[in-house]
């Protein structure tokens, strides 16, 4: 922690902006301007990675998908086959049946966790990839077209 000098100097030389983009600069973790989200201090590897916030946010809402999509298919299918293959009184049933139900749903919201971002970060990564190849053709015609406007102006003047 500095000082409140050393805070606003650094406020008036500018030092923190090639590391601390935040719309109020030198305050807190750096965050992108336009969406708050925190940025990744390695971002210059890849343009194309998701956030650590939305990574984790979807890392969630596939956890919860994948526990309560497979505990809902478990008890439709699961416990009804036990029922019939295990004899005896419901509590020994749900005794027998309820631990198996418990592992599958933790497996699939370990895989929802894990899939989910995964499934995110393909989808922005396509979608940049799809954005960046029409741009690039884009720029190359606009390229084509000011080169043979110039030289057609350039013939013109001489």
């Amino acid at each position: 922690m500095g000082t409140r000098e050393v805070y606003e100097e650094k406020l008036r030389s500018g030092a923190h902006l090639h590391r601390d983009p935040t719309i109020n600069p030198g305050l807190g973790s750096p965050r992108c301007p336009r969406c708050l989200s925190l940025l990744n201090p390695t971002a210059g590897e890849g343009d194309w990675a998701i956030t650590s916030v939305l990574h984790d946010a979807t890392a969630v809402a596939g956890s919860g998908a994948g526990a309560l999509l497979s505990a809902v298919h478990g008890f439709n299918t699961g416990i009804p086959f036990v029922q019939k293959h295990v004899k005896g009184p419901k509590w020994l049933q749900l005794l027998v049946g309820v631990p198996p139900l418990l592992l599958f749903s933790g497996a699939s919201a370990v895989f929802g966790a894990y899939a989910l971002p995964r499934f995110a970060q393909l989808t922005v990564t396509s979608y940049y990839a799809a954005s960046s190849g029409s741009h690039y053709a884009v720029s190359q015609i606009t390229r084509q077209i000011e080169s043979t406007h110039f030289s057609e102006s350039d013939e013109k003047s001489r």
